[in-house]
């Protein structure tokens, strides 16, 4: 009785796929995943373009080094402000659904 090998692997390989893709849904599902992950794209964009304008106030005007850390510090406090309102308002629309 020669029964190929393959057949065997390839059972054990999907029942393997079969529990990686339930905890990788059940981890995409968790709201502190979610919020983290939401987190995480809203900083790199906001981050990238805090950087950019800070690169051009310090270059490419005539304002003293001080005004380009001002504006960093203002853009800490505002981006903190932003995600807030961003978050409540993601929330009231996901309970409207």
């Amino acid at each position: 009785m020669n029964l190929p090998i393959e057949r065997h692997y390839f059972a054990v390989g999907s029942l393997s796929t079969i529990m990686d893709r339930s905890r990788f849904s059940r981890m995409v599902e968790n709201p502190l995943f979610k919020s983290f992950l939401f987190f995480s794209i809203f900083r790199a964009i906001y981050g990238a373009g805090i950087l950019v304008v800070t690169w051009f106030l310090a270059t490419e005007t005539e304002n003293p080094w001080w005004v380009s850390i001002l504006f960093l510090l203002a853009s800490m406090v505002f981006s903190r402000l932003l995600f807030r309102f961003i978050k409540s308002f993601r929330k009231t629309s996901e309970e409207s659904n």
